[in-house]
C-alpha cells in the first residue's frame, strides 16, 4: 500500500511527487509510460524555461533534470516503461510493463498528472489529399530534437500555438524554409514572446484569420491552398493562395489526457476539458487529485510545477487526515469575456490568506477590469493590461472576499477599457 501514486513522470508528476514526499509521505510511487522521466520537456531543447520557478533561464531537459535530481535523492519509487490501464474510485491502480507484467497497486491517495496530447488532422477535418509530410508540431519536434531526423525542407505551419511557433524557429535553424504560419483565429494562440522570437526575428509571415482549404500531393505533400476566412469561418472568395511545400506541421491545440479520469467517474469541466477541482486540486472523488496539463493546458512549465506542488501537499494532508472538509464549496464560474476559471470550487476553511485563481480571456484586450461578483453584486475588481487568449492570467483572491457564508458562488468577468 502506497501513501500516494502519481500517474505521469513529466514536470507535473515530478513536482507533485516531490511535494508529497516533502510534506511527510514516505511511500510515494511515480508511474511513467516512457522509458525516462521528464515528459515533453525532454524534446523541448530551446531555452525560456525556469524563469519564474528557478529564477534562471533553462532548456526543457535542464528544467526536468533539476526535478529528476531532487526526486532521485529521495526514496520515491519510480516505475518506467509502465502503462497505466485503469484507476478505480477506491484507489486501485492497474499497471502493466514487460518485466513485472500486470499488477494492481493500491494507494491512499492518487495524483493524476498524465499531461495532454495534440489535436491531429482528423480532429480538425482538414480537407484534401492524404500524402506523407503532414504531422503534428510535437511529433516533428521529437523527430528533429531527439531522433535526429529532418522532417522537411519547405514547411508550412497551421496554427500558432507555442509548439508551432517554436518549431517554426527550429526548422529555420535546421536549414528548412518556413513559408507561412497560418492561424484561423484573428489573434495568435501562443505567447507574445514566442511570436516575436520565433516568427518576427526570422521574417516568417503570420496569416491571421486564414485557414487551409485544400491539400495536394501524391506520395509526398506538394502544396496547400490557404484562404482568408470571415468571422463565421466561411472562405472569402478571391483570397485563395497556393503555397508549394513538402511539409505541413499542425499546431492546432492540445487536449488533456483524461481517459483514466473519465473512466473512474471524475466530474469533468467542459471548458477546460480537465477535471473539476477544488482549491487544493482535489477532484470530485476524495483523495484523487489532478494537476498540470491534464487539468488545464498551461503556457509555462513554471506554473505547472507550482500547481503540482499544491496537489502534492494536499495529497499529503489527505493521507494524514488533515483538512477533511465536508462543507459546501463556493462555485467559481466564468462570465463575460472569460473562457474558463480554475479552481472551479473553493472551500473557505481550506484557504489560509488567499487563493490563486487562473483564467483565460476570449479575445485580445489592451486594458480591462476583472470583476468578481455574487449574483450581480460586485465583490472586488482587479485592473489588468495586455490580455490575450494565448496567455493564462491569474489573480489572488483574498480570504476576506469569501468569508461571508451567504456567498455560494462567484462569477469572474471582464469589462474592457
Amino acid at each position: 500500500m502506497y501513501n500516494v501514486i502519481v500517474i505521469g513522470g513529466g514536470p507535473a508528476g515530478l513536482a507533485a511527487a516531490l511535494s508529497a514526499y516533502e510534506n511527510g509521505l514516505k511511500k510515494v510511487l511515480i508511474v511513467e509510460r516512457d522509458v525516462e522521466l521528464g515528459g515533453i520537456l525532454n524534446q523541448c531543447i530551446h531555452n525560456g524555461f525556469g524563469l519564474h520557478y528557478f529564477k534562471e533561464e533553462l532548456t526543457g531537459p535542464e528544467y526536468a533534470g533539476k526535478f529528476i535530481e531532487k526526486v532521485q535523492e529521495t526514496p520515491i519509487e519510480i516505475m518506467l516503461d509502465t502503462i497505466c490501464l485503469e484507476v478505480t474510485e477506491d484507489k486501485q491502480v492497474h499497471v502493466m510493463n514487460k518485466t513485472q507484467g500486470y499488477q494492481i497497486l493500491e494507494a491512499k491517495a492518487i495524483i493524476l498528472a498524465m499531461g495532454c496530447r495534440e489535436r491531429t488532422r482528423g480532429a480538425i477535418q482538414l480537407p484534401g489529399a492524404r500524402p506523407a509530410g503532414i504531422m503534428t508540431a510535437g511529433a516533428a519536434q521529437r523527430y528533429v530534437n531527439m531522433e535526429g531526423y529532418m522532417v522537411g525542407k519547405k514547411v508550412v505551419i497551421l496554427g500558432s500555438g507555442d509548439i508551432g511557433l517554436v518549431m517554426a524557429r527550429r526548422m529555420t535553424l535546421e536549414g528548412a524554409e518556413v513559408l507561412a504560419c497560418i492561424e484561423v483565429m484573428p489573434y495568435s494562440g501562443g505567447l507574445n514572446r514566442n511570436i516575436v522570437q520565433c516568427l518576427h526575428d526570422f521574417d516568417i509571415p503570420l496569416y491571421l484569420s486564414h485557414s487551409i482549404i485544400d491539400i495536394k500531393g501524391n506520395e509526398r505533400l506538394e502544396s496547400i491552398t490557404m484562404a482568408q476566412i470571415d468571422a463565421n469561418r466561411n472562405v472569402i472568395p478571391g483570397t485563395e493562395e497556393v503555397i508549394e511545400c513538402d511539409t505541413l506541421l499542425l499546431s492546432v491545440g492540445l487536449i488533456p489526457e483524461n481517459e483514466l479520469s473519465r473512466k473512474m467517474g471524475v466530474e469533468m469541466d467542459k471548458k477546460t476539458k480537465g477535471a473539476l477541482v477544488f482549491e487544493n486540486r482535489e477532484t470530485s472523488i476524495p483523495g484523487i487529485f489532478a494537476c498540470g496539463n491534464v487539468l488545464h493546458v498551461h503556457d509555462l512549465v513554471d506554473n505547472v510545477s507550482a500547481e503540482s506542488a499544491i496537489a502534492g501537499s494536499a495529497a499529503a494532508d489527505f493521507v494524514k487526515e488533515l483538512n477533511h472538509s465536508l462543507e459546501e464549496a463556493i462555485n467559481l464560474t466564468n462570465g463575460e469575456g472569460v473562457t474558463y476559471v480554475l479552481p472551479q470550487k473553493i472551500r473557505r476553511n481550506h484557504v489560509d490568506k488567499r487563493v490563486d485563481v487562473y483564467f483565460r480571456v476570449n479575445k485580445v484586450m489592451e486594458s480591462c477590469e476583472v470583476i468578481i461578483s455574487h449574483h450581480g453584486e460586485v465583490i472586488t475588481t482587479f485592473k489588468k493590461k495586455d490580455l490575450a487568449p494565448g496567455e493564462m492570467e491569474s489573480l489572488k483572491l483574498r480570504k476576506k472576499f469569501i468569508d461571508d457564508e451567504s456567498i455560494s458562488d462567484l462569477e469572474i468577468s471582464i469589462k474592457e477599457g
